[in-house]
């Protein structure tokens, strides 16, 4: 995620006051669980930055920061963009939920059948849990969360995809290298363009047609 206690604390900081304004911003009840992903993604730099204090290991630290990251945004991603979509786009968005919820599934029940350990990589923490199909894991949780950004039919939520699928292909390859763990700056990013989004969010669907 960020690349040390610190930078994990100070991101965490800073986009938890971003979700707040967007959360405050809302004037529509459907946008409300897009609107709070911020204060999700807040609180995981947060407790990474406990991860990080605590030198890695399996303590509760490590254990929450793997339910938000896998099952949880597995599942609040997708669940959130069809609450906010169009009523066109629903039809194509049970599809990236229905994996999110499948996958969301599978990740839970290993989190709670296997135990989870954060190692300290140089400037980056690598996290290790054994999946089976790691593969097929990670392409259902890119088509539920990327993918239903993708396929919301809004363009504010469209570019969000494209920062986000951009950002993971970047991340993993940093990470890949041992180099540094910068995904903190692209939920940054991520979290300044859902503030606009939801600032240009109409209070009706029917609005600025």
């Amino acid at each position: 995620m960020c690349w040390s206690a610190t930078a994990d604390l100070a991101a965490g900081v800073g986009i938890g006051a971003v979700g707040v304004a967007c959360v405050a911003r809302v004037r529509r009840v459907r946008d409300l669980p897009l609107a709070a992903l911020p204060l999700i993604l807040g609180a995981h730099q947060i407790v990474e930055s406990v991860v990080w204090d605590s030198g890695g290991g399996t303590g509760p630290a490590t254990v929450a920061w793997a339910v938000i990251a896998l099952p949880l945004l597995a599942v609040w991603v997708p669940a959130g963009v069809m609450c906010a979509a169009p009523p066109h786009a629903w039809r194509g968005l049970t599809v990236p939920l229905a994996i999110g919820l499948v996958t969301g599934a599978a990740l839970a029940y290993a989190l709670v059948t296997r135990p989870v350990r954060a190692e300290v990589r140089g400037h980056t923490l690598g996290y290790f849990v054994h999946l089976d199909h790691p593969e097929l894991l990670v392409a259902g949780y890119l088509l539920a969360t990327v993918g239903s950004l993708l396929l919301s039919g809004d363009r504010g939520l469209l570019l969000l995809g494209v920062l986000m699928g951009a950002g993971a292909l970047i991340c993993w390859a940093l990470w890949e290298l041992e180099f540094v763990s910068t995904w903190c700056a692209f939920a940054a990013v991520g979290s300044v363009a859902l503030f606009g989004w939801v600032r240009r969010r109409p209070a009706r669907p029917d609005e600025g047609r």
